[in-house]
């Protein structure tokens, strides 16, 4: 089992201080959480709320993606970092592609392309793009990241996207692992199919133990169910040691822990040394007896 840290919507100073403490502490992998833009006006629902409501996320810090991913890189040396999720098909591919290979590359292949479909039609009219058929558009940036991020010419030509003859350099010595978040049958799907792993986004163990066994179920069908493919999860169930070996048992290979509420309205705050004393915490009563 690999350990991931999780912590966002915080004062952006804390990050890096909090990557390099991970690190120390044993986690595998540490988070990163994707946002563009807040909107003034919006009816949308966020889908991991309990009233469906996002006003949590106003006035929260959000460093892009990439930038924080590559500055986290450079106080590290082990640690991966998880974007979870990055709103993939809002974004020019080749952008992606190229900002992904860059830091995969920087960072000697410590990235692990956690993807996903914002549920906000807001983040598609920000950016351009269509909120119709965004799941073949979705399927389309993904074949287009792991084409170009793979080395060598790539082309490409699909509904959306007809892209010449093309290569990017650098690219990593590895191939960047695509992990897909979402819980539709139509996300698990695509994780298995197109992803090399699945992100969990929370809920009941119930909820959990059907997802992955719906995954399973595709798995099976698809002839992959040898193949290695990464399970990602957030369950209560990985703060205990029994927690752990049930979660691994159901082929769970990498947790998500955090230490703190993140659906609150207003700043959070916690101080940065009481973050780094609920992960060592953790590391010390869990991590390090779980191996």
């Amino acid at each position: 089992m690999r350990f991931t840290y999780a912590e966002a919507m915080t004062d952006s100073s804390y990050y890096l201080p909090l990557a390099r403490a991970a690190e120390e502490a044993g986690y595998s992998s540490i988070t990163v959480a994707d946002s563009l833009a807040y909107p003034k006006d919006s009816d949308s629902v966020y889908p991991y709320t309990a009233d469906g409501s996002r006003t949590f996320l106003e006035d929260k810090e959000f460093i892009e993606t990439f930038v924080l991913c590559a500055a986290m890189g450079a106080v590290t040396t082990r640690l991966r970092f998880t974007p979870f999720v990055l709103k993939l098909p809002v974004r020019p591919p080749v952008l992606v592609a190229k900002q992904a290979a860059s830091v995969a590359a920087l960072t000697g292949n410590r990235l692990a392309l956690g993807v996903g479909i914002s549920p906000w039609p807001e983040d598609f009219d920000i950016m351009g793009v269509p909120f119709a058929r965004r799941g073949k558009r979705m399927d389309e940036c993904m074949d287009i990241v792991r084409g170009l991020t793979s080395g060598g010419y790539f082309e490409f030509h699909g509904e959306f996207y007809d892209i010449p003859a093309i290569k990017i350099s650098p690219t990593p010595t590895e191939p960047i692992p695509l992990l897909v978040g979402g819980h539709a049958d139509a996300a698990l799907r695509r994780a298995v199919v197109r992803g090399d792993g699945w992100m969990h986004g929370g809920g009941t163990p119930d909820e959990l133990d059907a997802l992955l066994t719906k995954i399973a179920t595709i798995r099976r069908a698809e002839g992959l169910a040898d193949t290695p493919f990464e399970i990602h999860v957030i369950s209560l169930e990985a703060y205990t040691l029994d927690g752990i070996k049930r979660l691994e048992d159901r082929g769970v290979t990498d947790v998500i822990v955090g230490f703190r509420v993140p659906y609150i309205v207003g700043p959070d705050t916690e101080p940065l040394a009481k973050k780094i004393a609920h992960l060592e915490a953790y590391a010390e009563n869990v991590i390090a007896k779980a191996g």
